[in-house]
């Protein structure tokens, strides 16, 4: 295989280089799918209940986060515990997604330079790395639903769209936020300080119909709330509306558009980089 270095490359140039990148890490997911895997045995390594532990204290705190809130709120906790449940595993599965989208390159330094790979496979490395924890939580949701006997309906399959958009919104990020993290390494706090915001500023803890009708018109405006909703209100049964569908694909398709200009931009560049 040729290696061509050249500092002259065209924009249409660097479209296709960056095209053949995603098309070729792509056909390696089987790779990626072991690669993901191995990341939660090395994380766990030692460990009888491996990631189990964090689905432990996952549900530890949504249990006392439930009873102290639902007190708060003045909201029976039949109610208020499976809303919290689904809300914390799903924002943790988001919040973990952004936050590794930050180390996707500098985490396989050793492995970009070593090893000639397309970077879209380390770019799947950490979508199936989140999904795998997040089945593992996905028990909590399950133990949740099955003490008040709260099953979402047919209804819940809806959700699926809204997964796929979520699996789209993890690549681009990670394609946008690993190469940006491995020019400016400051980056990366400043990331968790802005989710650290975002949790308070989205409804996981409280509830949405809490602000009112005035208030959750507001909410479009932010995006979590309508990235999460798109996947939490079908499973809870209630109703999503047109407008937060618009507001996630709208957002959804502005961060692709922005991490593809990035990406081509500074493919090329990333290795240097780490």
């Amino acid at each position: 295989m040729e290696l061509s270095l050249r500092a002259d490359m065209t924009l249409g140039m660097r479209n296709q280089a960056a095209m053949a990148d995603i098309a070729g890490g792509a056909r390696l997911w089987r790779l990626a799918l072991a690669l993901g895997w191995l990341d939660i045995r090395l994380r766990y390594r030692g460990s009888v209940l491996g990631p189990f532990w964090l689905t432990i204290s996952t549900g530890v705190m949504i249990a006392a986060l439930g009873v102290l809130y639902s007190t708060l709120f003045k909201i029976s906790v039949r109610e208020y515990l499976p809303f919290l449940a689904l809300s914390q595993v799903l924002w943790g599965f988001l919040a973990a997604l952004v936050s590794e989208a930050c180390t996707t390159f500098t985490d396989a330094e050793g492995v970009i330079r070593s090893v000639r790979m397309p970077f879209f496979v380390f770019s799947i490395r950490a979508l199936i790395r989140n999904a795998i924890v997040l089945g593992h939580n996905i028990v909590v949701i399950v133990v949740v639903f099955a003490i008040f006997e709260v099953w979402p309906g047919r209804g819940a399959l809806t959700a699926i769209p809204g997964l796929l958009v979520w699996a789209f919104d993890a690549l681009a990020l990670t394609l946008l936020l690993g190469a940006f993290c491995a020019r400016f390494r400051d980056i990366q706090p400043i990331v968790n300080s802005v989710m650290q915001i975002a949790f308070f500023m989205t409804p996981v803890i409280w509830k949405p119909d809490q602000l009112g009708p005035s208030g959750i018109e507001k909410l479009a405006f932010n995006p979590f709330f309508d990235l999460l909703e798109i996947v939490r209100g079908p499973i809870l049964g209630s109703h999503v509306a047109a407008t937060t569908w618009l507001g996630a694909i709208g957002y959804s398709t502005v961060l692709c558009v922005i991490a593809w200009a990035f990406f081509v931009r500074a493919r090329g560049r990333v290795t240097f980089w780490i």
